[in-house]
C-alpha cells in the first residue's frame, strides 16, 4: 500500500516513519526537498497548482491523505480524480472554515462558545453588541499557533480590528471561562470500527502548544464520556476515515468544544511511546484499511514542544524516560523544531521528568 501525504511537515514525516513498520510507504507532496517529511520517505516536489506534479503525485500512490487542513480544495479535488482521498473533502472543507466547523458542532449538539461570522466591520460591531467582550477575532480561513487572530477586550480594540485581519471572512468567539484546556482523539477505519485515546491535558504559552499531559489528571466519568460522545458524532456525521482531534475547553463537568483538526495532532505525540498504537500509526492503518489498534496508554506520560531553540540533546536524553524527536528544521522564534515525550509508571515521577525537562528547555533560552 502506497499513501500520499498532502504535506511534508514534521505531521507527515512522523506518518512516514510510523508505515515503515507495517508495510506502507508514503509520498510527501513537498513544496522543496529540505521539508522534515523528505527525509524519511519518497517525496515529489511541486506547488499546490502545480496540475502535472499533482498528477504524478497521485500515479506513485494508492490512497491520498493529509497533514494539515489548508491544503487548497482546487488540489485535493485534482487529486480525488484519480486516487481516493481520506479524510473526506467533506472534513476537510469544514475543519478549513471555523464558522462551517462551529455550525457543525452546534447541529451536533456539542456546546461551544457563542460565535458569530464577521465579514465587515459592522458585522463585527453589531455580534460585539450581542456576544459582548472579550472576544476573539479570528479569520475564518487558515490561522494556527495564535496567528490570524485579534483578542478585543476594549471599545477601542474594536475599531479597526477588521482591516487589521486583512478584511477577509471572520469569525468572532465570545471568550469562555474555562478551567483547562483539553483534547480528545479519535480515529475510524473504513469499515466504521472506532476507537478514541483517552483525554489530553494542555497548556500553551504564547498561543502555542508547550506541554501535553496523558491520561489527562483529574477526569470525572462524566467529562469524559462527553468528550467521548463529542468525537464520536463527529466521526460519524462525517463519514470519516483516518484520525480527528478536537480541542476543548473544560468547564465543570462539561466540555466545550474550540476547533477541530482532521488529522494527526501535536497533542497526540506522546501516543508514538505511550500508548499501545500511535495516531500515526493508527492514521495510516485507516486510510489504508486496515485494521485500527488499541489506543490504551499504558502508565503516564507527558510532552514538551521544543520551540524556537534546540536545547542540548544531551541534556535531554539524560533524563530517565525521556525520547527525543528533532524534525531537522532550522530554529527560529515561534517555529516547532522537535518535541520531547517522557514516560513513567506513575504520574508523579512523570511530573517529576516533566519538570526536567522543562528545566532544560528554559536554560536554553
Amino acid at each position: 500500500m502506497r499513501v500520499g501525504i498532502c504535506g511534508a511537515g514534521q505531521l507527515g514525516r512522523m506518518l512516514a516513519l510510523a508505515g515503515h513498520p507495517i508495510g506502507v510507504t508514503c509520498v510527501c507532496y513537498a513544496r522543496s526537498a529540505d521539508e522534515p517529511g523528505c527525509a524519511v520517505g519518497e517525496f515529489e516536489i511541486g506547488a499546490w497548482d502545480d496540475e502535472p506534479a499533482l498528477d504524478r503525485f497521485a500515479a506513485r500512490i494508492d490512497v491520498a491523505t493529509y497533514e494539515f487542513e489548508n491544503v487548497p480544495l482546487g488540489a485535493v479535488q485534482r487529486i480525488a480524480a484519480t486516487r481516493p482521498v481520506a479524510p473526506s473533502l467533506l472534513a476537510l472543507e469544514t475543519a478549513a472554515d471555523r464558522v462551517h466547523e462551529k455550525t457543525l458542532f452546534r447541529r451536533l449538539g456539542i456546546e461551544t462558545a457563542p460565535f458569530a461570522a464577521i465579514d465587515s466591520q459592522e458585522e463585527l460591531e453589531r455580534a460585539v453588541s450581542t456576544i459582548g467582550l472579550p472576544a476573539v477575532l479570528k479569520t475564518r480561513r487558515m490561522g494556527y499557533d495564535g496567528k490570524g487572530q485579534r483578542v478585543l477586550r476594549a471599545p477601542e480594540d474594536v475599531a479597526g480590528a477588521f482591516a487589521a485581519l486583512g478584511s477577509r471572512p471572520c469569525i468572532l468567539e465570545g471568550f469562555v471561562a474555562f478551567e483547562r484546556e483539553l483534547s480528545v482523539i479519535g480515529v475510524r477505519g473504513r469499515d466504521g470500527a472506532t476507537r478514541v485515546y483517552p483525554l489530553f491535558a494542555n497548556t500553551h504559552e504564547d498561543a502555542i502548544l508547550r506541554v501535553t499531559i496523558a491520561p489527562a489528571p483529574g477526569t470525572s466519568p462524566q467529562l469524559v464520556d462527553a468528550a467521548h460522545r463529542a468525537i464520536t458524532s463527529i466521526l460519524g456525521a462525517l463519514d470519516y476515515v483516518g484520525a480527528l482531534a478536537l480541542e476543548l475547553f473544560q468547564v465543570g463537568d462539561r466540555v466545550l468544544a474550540n476547533e477541530m483538526a482532521p488529522r494527526v495532532h501535536n497533542t497526540g505525540h506522546l501516543t508514538i511511546e505511550a500508548a499501545d498504537t500511535s495516531q500515526f500509526e493508527n492514521h495510516l492503518r485507516a486510510v489504508a484499511g486496515l485494521p485500527l489498534g488499541s489506543t490504551d496508554i499504558q502508565g503516564h506520560a507527558g510532552m514538551v514542544n521544543l520551540i524556537g531553540t534546540l536545547p542540548d540533546p544531551a541534556s535531554l536524553l539524560a533524563i530517565p524516560g525521556a525520547h527525543l524527536h528533532l524534525y531537522g528544521k532550522a530554529p527560529r522564534p515561534g517555529r516547532k523544531v522537535g518535541h520531547v515525550t517522557v514516560t513513567a509508571l506513575d504520574p508523579g515521577a512523570r511530573d517529576a521528568r516533566l519538570e526536567d525537562v522543562l528545566r532544560v528547555v528554559r536554560a536554553s533560552g
